[in-house]
């Protein structure tokens, strides 16, 4: 009788000290994008629908990390965008988002952090994690990305790849597009089919955080189809040497850009990360 009722008390007192969890998700854009992609899409909205509240915009450059605050900062579960350089090729991207990383680890201790990356965005978080050292890091979530590279920016490329002096003519006359392009070219190096001496056949090699991974790829089925830019086995990050087997798959049949979809898609990867609610320590 006495230990059934030893049983009971510290079942009591167990559920007593259930504490709410915070967890905190940051939200990577990708090329051509920045931080109200995400909001631009729905995808912020249906995370407020679910409880996750808005903790503000992170940007980094020459004046450091700044963060431009919004009132869910204290929210149990909480969610910010960070704006990069879009254009930037990839390890400066990183950069600046480790400092980020740094920057929201300080100020939320010992909470998980999941990263969100769409598109390049995805790539760049997943490079993070491996160049950085973020031990608070619980998950990676990327949708539609390169992780395989893609022909697009080969072909960007090859169409931006013009000798001089005919070059001069092309600046002169080549239009809003052809000037992004031209900007662009370093991130599109970075992103072309991996082969050796390429960053993605590096950084597919690379040692990845023992973490949970999850492949949003575009299509219907597990197979796929992919989308006009990224085909669906480079969305897949357990095509990734590196990570062989190590990513959950979820297909979202829509086209490449940011959905209302994704956003129904992310909410269901956070339920699968477990409850909202753990003992404290």
């Amino acid at each position: 009788m006495k230990k059934g009722l030893a049983a009971i008390l510290m079942l009591v007192t167990g559920l007593l000290t259930l504490s709410v969890r915070a967890d905190v998700l940051v939200l990577v854009h990708g090329y051509l994008a920045g931080a109200q992609s995400w909001d631009e899409s729905g995808v912020t909205a249906l995370l407020q629908q679910h409880d996750w509240q808005r903790a503000g915009v992170y940007t980094a450059g020459p004046a450091g990390v700044q963060l431009i605050p919004a009132p869910g900062i204290q929210a149990s579960n909480k969610f910010y965008a960070v704006d990069l350089p879009s254009e930037a090729p990839v390890l400066v991207q990183v950069s600046l988002l480790n400092a980020i990383l740094d920057a929201i680890s300080q100020v939320h201790k010992d909470e998980p952090v999941i990263l969100v990356g769409h598109s390049a965005g995805g790539v760049v978080a997943r490079a993070a994690l491996v160049l950085g050292n973020h031990k608070n890091v619980q998950a990676l979530i990327t949708i539609a990305s390169p992780h395989l590279g893609t022909s697009r920016a080969e072909q960007a490329l090859d169409a931006t790849d013009i000798p001089f002096p005919f070059s001069v003519v092309t600046d002169f006359f080549g239009g809003d597009a052809y000037h992004t392009a031209m900007r662009s070219r370093s991130l599109y190096i970075d992103l072309v089919r991996p082969q050796p001496g390429t960053f993605l056949y590096w950084l597919n090699a690379r040692t990845h955080p023992d973490i949970r991974y999850f492949s949003i790829v575009r299509g219907p089925s597990p197979a796929g189809w992919g989308d006009y830019i990224v085909p669906a086995y480079s969305q897949d990050m357990n095509n990734v040497p590196a990570l062989r087997g190590r990513s959950s798959l979820i297909n979202v049949p829509v086209s490449h850009g940011l959905e209302p979809l994704d956003g129904s898609a992310i909410i269901d990867v956070l339920s699968q990360l477990g409850s909202r609610q753990t003992p404290d320590s």
